[in-house]
């Protein structure tokens, strides 16, 4: 199934979150942004594509640093209307990166602002097309995911990968969300979907393949959570590695330990030692072709 001719998708590597891009009649507007150390790429992308008009408007699905470290350099660059999930206003407002969970992941985002907010039902026209936002907790608490009817094509950020779906952070801090999740992939299920872009990965038409492997794995995820939170340890893990391509071993359990969420994952479901939790994950790394250990340092591998 093809894209609508008003849309374009970048799919980025895994730092960053995709981008898509509508060029309606009147109005340019980008969902999602990326990271923060791809944002030069992330201008060039838009320039380039745009060819000439300006981006008149930012919509972020949700306010992970993947999706939204992009926003200052776009505001910058463009003084775009910025629209963002209606209960993250306050802690953009004020700035407060605990609450942003930046502190908690190690992860970069530069201050942004925003102009106005978008809450589940709400309706947007992009790219000549409307859209419903649809709220879609489980990764996060108040992501979005955006469905166009008329086309059958749904923007699902984190809530459905081709194979699964994003961390679910809540539960490492003790909070529900696998039962989120496995609302979000029934919401999903409900709906009249052609065409996925998600938020990572290419967009896919093999909807009801991708929602079975999803469901599966919050099944696999309920039936012990500790196995959510050895995920998000790689993950984390991998992150880091992603953004700075190489780590001396020596500063890993130091980078690790300083992130509440490694933290809390730990202290919660896996109770290791912190030394011997982060070997763990560099072993499971270099294990799944993710990474390699050369002269005394992790380093990534694509």
């Amino acid at each position: 199934m093809k894209l609508p001719g008003t849309m374009r998708v970048f799919e980025r590597g895994w730092l960053s979150s995709n981008n898509i891009l509508f060029t309606g009649a009147h109005e340019t507007a980008l969902v999602d942004s990326g990271y923060a150390t791809h944002a030069a790429q992330t201008l060039a992308l838009v320039s380039h594509a745009l060819q000439g008009r300006k981006l008149d408007r930012l919509v972020n699905t949700h306010l992970h640093s993947d999706h939204c470290g992009g926003n200052a350099a776009l505001q910058a660059e463009y003084a775009c209307r910025t629209s963002i999930p209606a209960a993250e206003a306050d802690k953009v407002r004020s700035w407060n990166e605990d609450a942003l969970t930046y502190k908690a992941t190690g992860q970069q985002c530069p201050r942004f602002t925003f102009d106005d907010t978008i809450s589940p039902g709400d309706l947007l026209t992009l790219g000549d097309m409307t859209w419903q936002a649809m709220g879609a907790p489980g990764h996060d608490p108040h992501s979005l995911i955006l469905y166009c009817a008329d086309e059958r094509v749904l923007i699902s950020a984190d809530a459905l990968w081709q194979n699964g779906f994003g961390v679910v952070f809540p539960e490492l801090e003790g909070e529900p969300g696998f039962g989120d999740v496995r609302a979000t992939l029934e919401l999903i299920a409900s709906l009249d979907v052609k065409l996925v872009i998600p938020g990572h990965g290419a967009p896919f038409t093999e909807v009801g393949k991708a929602l079975e492997t999803a469901f599966s794995r919050v099944e696999y995820f309920m039936g012990d959570p500790a196995r959510n939170a050895q995920n998000a340890v790689k993950v984390l893990l991998k992150f880091l590695l992603l953004e700075k391509q190489s780590i001396a071993l020596e500063e890993l359990e130091p980078m690790l330990t300083g992130m509440y969420l490694f933290q809390e994952s730990n202290r919660r479901y896996l109770k290791k030692d912190a030394s011997e939790l982060a070997h763990w994950a560099v072993a499971q790394l270099v294990r799944a072709g993710a990474a390699e250990v050369k002269a005394g340092r992790l380093v990534n591998k694509d």
